[in-house]
């Protein structure tokens, strides 16, 4: 999983804040008070972006030790390096 830290967070207060929509859509219809609507969707917005900043924590805890390949290590695909000689220089 390669993502920033500012693209996580982002991502994590998006999932938060349409999850509290969506649950004070709910609860808006239940026949209950406007202040137990209120703490159920800031309790449940909190909630959802904790457990998705701690599953972040843990795909980074496993994925910890592996390491990307980002060149193939085939013998065809080689980069090499240019001396300032080979350049053209205009």
């Amino acid at each position: 999983m390669f993502i920033s830290p500012r693209a996580a967070l982002v991502r994590n207060i998006s999932v938060s804040v349409v999850n509290g929509t969506i649950t004070l859509i709910i609860l808006l219809i239940a026949p209950l008070g406007i202040l137990a609507v209120l703490i159920n969707t800031v309790l449940i917005t909190i909630v959802t972006y904790t457990a998705i900043a701690t599953a972040d924590r843990v795909m980074m805890f496993l994925q910890r030790g592996q390491q990307a390949e980002l060149l193939s290590k085939s013998k065809y695909s080689q980069m090499r390096s240019r001396n300032n000689s080979e350049l053209n220089k205009r």
